[in-house]
């Protein structure tokens, strides 16, 4: 009998040893109850990376980065916007004496992986864990990274010419630089394989969790914007590689992926648009005297929802004011208009209108390429498509109009700063205009559509000279920038310079001149447009 107890005894402290020890593998493999097979079953360990992806693309928290990333370069060297505060006492980009602690803010929101930023770094991480889980359908993963990542370095590469690309995922060459034509070569490239490699895994929901944009994981739809992107950059090729640009422009106008049939949205994440606080709580960015002049020219009923009326009721009711002018204090324009509801009542970031599409087509079509229709409709309905993505009426009456032209523009309190428009483009499209007429009415509509992308704005102003932004009064470049030819690029990094010195030597060579902000980038010819 004692034997059999101390059996049973026995038995009872192993079975007790046995759940002790199992619970402590538990707690200790994952405090939170999910064990490591079960994270890659749910694609967390690739899907995770997604996240700072969809955030650094267009950076909305904090403020001040977007303000450094994009407001106080592209945003205002587009035309789109002006600040009424004199940063560094007036020494600084607006009047081209480029801030370079500013302007490392474009590179390191696409490939510094600390603190919250990064593009590059997370998709190159996306293919490796695809990689080393070998999960079934894992390659979709990395067709979406890749579209997203285009998506973020077509714009890099379009503030600074060559960028680090197509060798950035081997670790040994991860600093070496493409030249722009490479580059945009592999955006091409990384595209058409995402539009053909995903469309097997149309219906497929694993992207589901990991989608932060209104395509809400749908793989047809991101097939649709991944084609999207390649007629954009088929057009921004278009003057220095004819050939290229319209062999993937009628790729893209061929294809079975579509183009997107909304705006194409990211959300922000519970944050308000960036904007909303430069402008409407610190004051930092009113509108523009190109907004002005065009919007309140044509009678564009957008104006109500693109800007607010001034803070000073003497001003009228849109007043903007002009980059680049001499300017003591926030105070002397500061109660110009500030921008309106299009960011004030923002909860998704906006990455593609589906009015920017008509405007690519119309384009294409005046060029001539297959597939592109009619280029007097295109136009049309992107007019259209605007008006409605901005819940504004009147759109054919607006489009039957073939006298109003842009103001010329008059500063409310100095006149040396007035300027006249230089060209009466009207909005009624003219079927018998010469190519360049229908395109500046083209890009005109396109970019008062785009708004407030000045990113792509500015793209298109330094392609085409369309719309006619007004050069800078106060010059602080020291000669580097033409004042009539405006600024064209910015300058490398410190950061890449002083750590991958070699490498931005020789991305310097890859330049048609010095690396300055006067030097045009690949596709800016600077002739032409036909």
């Amino acid at each position: 009998m004692k034997r059999t107890f101390k059996y049973i005894q026995l038995l009872i402290i192993l079975v007790i040893v046995n759940a002790c020890t199992e619970d402590f593998a538990k707690i200790n493999t994952d405090p939170h109850g999910i064990s490591q097979e079960s994270l890659t079953q749910q694609n967390n360990h690739i899907g995770s990376r997604f996240s700072p992806m969809f955030s650094n693309i267009i950076r909305v928290e904090p403020a001040w980065n977007y303000q450094l990333q994009q407001n106080l370069n592209a945003d205002v060297f587009s035309g789109y916007m002006t600040a009424p505060t004199p940063f560094a006492g007036n020494i600084n980009n607006q009047t081209y004496a480029l801030v370079n602690g500013w302007n490392g803010f474009i590179w390191n929101d696409a490939y510094d992986a600390n603190n919250g930023n990064g593009v590059m770094p997370y998709a190159r991480e996306i293919k490796e864990q695809v990689e080393l889980s070998n999960s079934q359908g894992g390659e979709k993963f990395v067709f979406l990274a890749n579209v997203i990542k285009v998506m973020a370095m077509h714009r890099v590469s379009d503030v600074f010419g060559p960028i680090r690309y197509s060798k950035f995922n081997d670790y040994g060459t991860t600093g070496e630089y493409d030249s722009q034509e490479d580059a945009y070569k592999a955006f091409f490239k990384d595209l058409d394989d995402a539009i053909t490699g995903l469309k097997k895994y149309e219906g497929d929901m694993q992207f589901v969790p990991f989608d932060e944009s209104n395509l809400a994981g749908d793989v047809a739809s991101w097939r649709a914007f991944a084609n999207s992107i390649r007629l954009r950059l088929a057009i921004r090729v278009s003057k220095v590689n004819q050939a290229m640009a319209k062999t993937e422009g009628e790729k893209a106008l061929a294809s079975d992926a579509g183009f997107i049939a909304n705006t194409m949205t990211v959300n922000m994440g519970g944050f308000s648009h960036p904007l909303a606080t430069i402008s409407g709580t610190w004051g930092d960015i009113c509108m523009s005297a190109e907004m002005e002049v065009i919007l309140k020219g044509f009678n564009d009923g957008r104006i109500s929802k693109y800007f607010n009326a001034p803070a000073n009721a003497a001003l009228g009711n849109y007043k903007g004011i002009r980059q680049g002018i001499d300017i003591n204090a926030k105070s002397q324009y500061g109660s110009h208009s500030l921008l309106g509801e299009v960011v004030m009542t923002a909860t998704q970031k906006v990455w593609m209108t589906t009015a920017e599409i008509y405007f690519l087509k119309a384009e294409a079509a005046l060029r001539g390429w297959a597939g592109a229709g009619n280029a007097k409709t295109n136009y049309e309905d992107g007019v259209k498509a605007s008006f409605t993505q901005h819940g504004v009426a009147g759109a054919s009456t607006y489009l039957a109009d073939a006298t109003s032209t842009p103001n010329d523009f008059v500063d409310a309190i100095n006149a040396t700063n007035n300027v006249a428009y230089s060209t009466d483009v009207k909005i009624a499209y003219n079927q018998a205009g010469t190519n360049e007429e229908q395109l500046e009415q083209i890009v005109t509509q396109k970019w008062i559509a785009m708004f407030p992308d000045g990113q792509e704005a500015w793209s298109e102003f330094r392609r085409t000279g369309y719309p006619k932004v007004f050069p800078v009064v106060v010059n602080n470049s020291g000669g580097t920038i033409d004042t009539n030819i405006q600024i064209r690029r910015i300058n490398f990094v410190d950061s890449e310079k002083n750590t991958n010195s070699a490498n931005v030597q020789k991305a310097v060579s890859f330049l048609k001149g010095l690396d300055n902000g006067g030097t045009r980038l690949w596709w800016d010819t600077g002739s032409s447009n036909f």
